[in-house]
């Protein structure tokens, strides 16, 4: 299978489960506020702004100026979700997201809609794959990439009671449940989603199911592949990456990301320093064209397809 281009059966948009969770959230607590660059609706937060007029803020498209109302209000004792889309919330107001948030240590949770390369045919101007490496730096936020509805709901909650700064990245295109029994979300803890002990992939977001997909391949061929779905960026779980290293001995990152400063950064930046082991990362190299997102993912390798045949190259590289 391809990518999540167009919803399929049993495929839910993350959008809705962050919607419906945030209004049930702030029926319950007062100081949950949302705010928004003119994005109401591709936030989903149409039914939120219905039920607490008065308790959403709508800045127009200054995105800058959208940071700075969360930050002045979460200093006034708001828990204020930052909604828009995640090329602008991180790429143009990334000095205010610095300073007025990470810096500060403000209590904002910075939501980021359509990230990655979901826009498609909007081009380079509109994707948002260098969030992570934007990011991450900024040590103070926790960033949060979930790989379904139900770890979206659980994020949002979390973000909601946690004192700090949060980012949460949500995308617009459906994905499947993930098979996981008994799941807690915890943040800053990888979640074993398939083990195995000849490779392992290390997947976010909108990539986890398709690195499930890819363990099923090579199990075909006697390989059996771990997958974790690594849903908190900072912190990363390195116990996790170092176990991943000693037991299987070779790595495969997956993201709707670029791989230089993102998730295979930060993984290969462990394993090279602690237990250097081969890494193969799959997801975008740079500035990526203008493209649906299915092409878009077929041709940078982030299908089952592509995500095993990385797999095969990062096992052929371990160590005799």
């Amino acid at each position: 299978m391809a990518a999540p281009a167009a919803k399929q059966e049993g495929f839910h948009d993350c959008r809705d489960a962050w919607a419906r969770t945030i209004e049930e959230l702030a029926a319950n607590d007062p100081r949950i506020v949302a705010v928004v660059n003119d994005s109401v609706g591709s936030s989903k937060l149409g039914g939120f702004q219905k039920k607490f007029p008065d308790r959403l803020v709508n800045v127009g498209i200054a995105e800058q100026n959208m940071v700075g109302v969360g930050a002045g209000l979460a200093n006034g004792g708001r828990i204020p979700f930052v909604s828009a889309a995640s090329c602008f919330l991180t790429g143009r107001a990334l000095e205010q997201v610095k300073a007025d948030i990470a810096y500060a240590g403000f209590n904002v949770k910075l939501v980021g809609q359509s990230s990655g390369v979901a826009y498609g045919e909007l081009g380079p101007t509109h994707h948002s794959i260098e969030d992570f490496a934007w990011l991450r730096p900024l040590s103070n936020i926790t960033v949060i990439v979930p790989a379904d509805s139900w770890e979206t709901a659980e994020a949002v909650k979390w973000a909601a009671t946690c004192d700090g700064p949060v980012y949460i990245r949500l995308s617009r295109m459906p994905v499947p449940e993930l098979e996981v029994a008994n799941r807690r979300f915890q943040p800053g803890k990888a979640e074993l989603v398939r083990d195995g002990g000849d490779v392992t992939l290390i997947a976010c977001g909108t990539t986890v199911h398709l690195a499930a997909q890819a363990a099923l391949e090579l199990e075909q061929e006697g390989v059996a592949a771990r997958v974790l779905n690594m849903a908190t960026i900072t912190p990363l779980d390195e116990e996790a990456i170092v176990r991943a290293a000693t037991e299987t001995g070779a790595i495969v990152t997956i993201e709707e990301a670029n791989i230089h400063g993102g998730l295979g950064g930060a993984v290969a930046e462990h394993t090279s320093a602690t237990h250097p082991v081969p890494v193969e990362r799959v997801g975008f190299p740079g500035f990526v064209p203008t493209g649906s997102v299915e092409w878009l993912f077929n041709h940078f390798g982030l299908t089952p397809s592509g995500i095993a045949r990385s797999a095969r190259k990062a096992i052929g590289r371990k160590r005799v």
